[in-house]
């Protein structure tokens, strides 16, 4: 599966969910207030920018964001939102691709930056959000944290969710550090509707080696947006990294 066969007309169509999942005002919000204290009033970049999730509240308080973004039918979808004007983007992969200018702050949510499949891809990742940085300039990354401490022996596969009309499942690959999510959505009846995502996960420990390789140290790292601890059992984290 690549990028541009996932991230597709319709799924941007279906990928909005006003008010509930991520778009939860008590998911969304902490989020955009964390990332507008940390780009300080200056400019921001998101990588893989979407539907505009973030970017579009953010850019509501008055924080000037920029984007890049790898699917055409997001960016559309973007666009239904707000203008090139409001919020400019750039089409391409957020590995390579670099937009105009310099920037207080760079940000990847959402467990995006494991969309890369390779290791060598998400050090350019890494390599490219500090190019876009000023001096000082923070890079953030939220990112779940693999589970396979539940994996037990000779077993590839574990349930993340389960809850009424919708079960989602992760197969591992330990070899590769690969995982696919597969979503099943189902009503009443016996047919399901199935879509599925490969990814590759990192530990923290690898990221915070990412950094270096990119002239970035680890600042802080929090189980959530809204500063909780980050220990041995959190299931995800809020990474901030600052260029030298």
């Amino acid at each position: 599966m690549r990028q541009d066969e996932i991230w597709d007309a319709d799924t941007a169509s279906r990928y909005d969910t006003p008010g509930t999942g991520m778009f939860a005002p008590e998911v969304l919000g902490p989020a955009v207030e964390r990332l507008a204290t940390l780009a300080g009033g200056g400019r921001a970049l998101e990588f893989a920018i979407g539907t505009g999730r973030v970017a579009v509240p953010l850019a509501g308080r008055g924080v000037p964001v920029t984007g890049i973004e790898l699917s055409a039918a997001m960016i559309a979808r973007l666009r239904e939102k707000a203008g090139e004007a409001r919020i400019p983007v750039i089409a391409g992969d957020m590995a390579t691709a670099t937009a105009p200018g310099e920037f207080a702050l760079v940000y990847l949510v959402y467990n995006t930056i494991s969309n890369l499949l390779t290791q060598g891809e998400q050090v350019a990742c890494f390599r490219n959000a500090a190019r876009h940085l000023t001096p000082g300039g923070r890079f953030v990354v939220e990112l779940w944290v693999p589970e396979l401490r539940k994996l037990p022996p000779g077993q590839a596969a574990t349930v993340f969710a389960c809850e009424p009309g919708y079960i989602g499942l992760d197969t591992y690959d330990t070899l590769r550090q690969h995982v696919v999510s597969h979503h099943f959505r189902f009503g009443e009846g016996r047919d399901a509707r199935l879509s599925r995502s490969p990814h590759r996960y990192i530990w923290p420990a690898e990221l915070d080696l990412m950094a270096q390789l990119a002239g970035m140290e680890l600042e802080s790292r929090h189980a959530d947006w809204s500063g909780a601890e980050f220990t041995a059992d959190s299931g995800s984290h809020v990474s901030v990294y600052r260029r030298s």
